[in-house]
């Protein structure tokens, strides 16, 4: 059998942690993370890391691995998973992958773009003006740069707006020329599996899953990182609002409606990216495993 790596994706809260078990669990293989808030000993609650049984269920790697204290990049992560799947393939013949990090799940299976080399003058002179002069103005300095890549990034993060735009003034090129040149294939199958459903239903699941995270000690969680917040890994959905309640800017109400709506942005925005991948198996969100494994089955001997 061909070497197969098993991608799972798809928006937060739509059932890939268990979906990719079910699939470990069939092909007797382990599972690799590409959720990149995942990586981090102290963000369980608030990244829904799997739970105690779902890790017992099948091997997983690149979960709560890192310290939010230690500098862990997409490259980082392209070079530890890339061994690590060399080594596990020498044993296995499928290896599931799963996680709704686009970045990450591209740098695994695609491999990352290649950028020129850029003064590092240029990323420190964006972080004062990101501290001056706010993220709007970066996203607005971007939309004029390379409006391509404007309408794909999220433009709440500023570490992405920052390294787009450090690009574009650094090389005189939008940042999209980088991302959009052609790269080396890599030395085993892909199989993706996309998990679908209705807007409505992926929202109602969204709203449900923050709500379960207040009850399991997300705001003790955020509190405990607090002292931190300014590190990149906590510019996240789920923290960076919380943080503004304990400041006193908002509400705690108020703070959860955001933090879900964020949410909901976030699940729109993943989407987006997976639905560029057209080789794509999309399968509904209420499907039946076995159902789902048969046309995995299906597709992997077809290619």
């Amino acid at each position: 059998m061909k070497k197969t790596l098993i991608t799972v994706v798809g928006p937060t809260a739509i059932g890939k942690t268990k979906l990719a078990i079910a699939i470990a669990q069939h092909f007797e293989t382990e599972i690799l993370s590409a959720d990149s808030r995942q990586f981090f000993k102290e963000m369980r609650i608030g990244t829904a890391v799997p739970s105690k049984e779902e890790l017992y269920s099948a091997p997983h790697h690149f979960i709560q691995h890192k310290s939010i204290n230690q500098s862990y990049s997409v490259g980082d992560f392209e070079r530890d998973a890339i061994e690590l799947l060399h080594s596990l393939f020498k044993e296995k013949d499928i290896i599931v992958l799963v996680g709704g990090s686009g970045l990450y799940v591209d740098a695994v299976t695609k491999g990352l773009d290649t950028f020129p080399k850029i003064n590092p003058e240029i990323r420190t002179k964006l972080n004062t003006e990101l501290k001056e002069h706010g993220i709007t103005h970066l996203q607005e300095r971007l939309k004029e740069l390379d409006a391509s890549y404007y309408a794909q990034v999220d433009l709440e993060n500023p570490h992405r707006l920052i390294r787009a735009l450090e690009v574009c003034i650094g090389s005189g090129e939008p940042y999209s020329y980088f991302i959009n040149q052609e790269k080396s294939k890599r030395p085993f199958d892909i199989c993706t599996v996309g998990i679908s459903a209705d807007r409505e239903i992926i929202y109602d699941r969204i709203n449900r899953r923050v709500d379960s995270m207040l009850a399991e000690g997300l705001l003790e969680e955020a509190k405990s990182v607090y002292q931190y917040k300014e590190l990149n890994a906590l510019k996240t959905v789920g923290y960076k609002e919380l943080f503004k309640f304990f400041e006193g800017e908002w509400e705690l109400d108020f703070a959860l409606s955001e933090i879900k709506k964020n949410t909901r942005r976030f699940a729109k925005r993943q989407l987006t990216w997976f639905k560029k991948n057209k080789e794509t198996l999309w399968v509904d969100f209420e499907e039946n495993s076995s159902e789902i494994l048969r046309k995995i089955e299906s597709k992997i001997s077809n290619e």
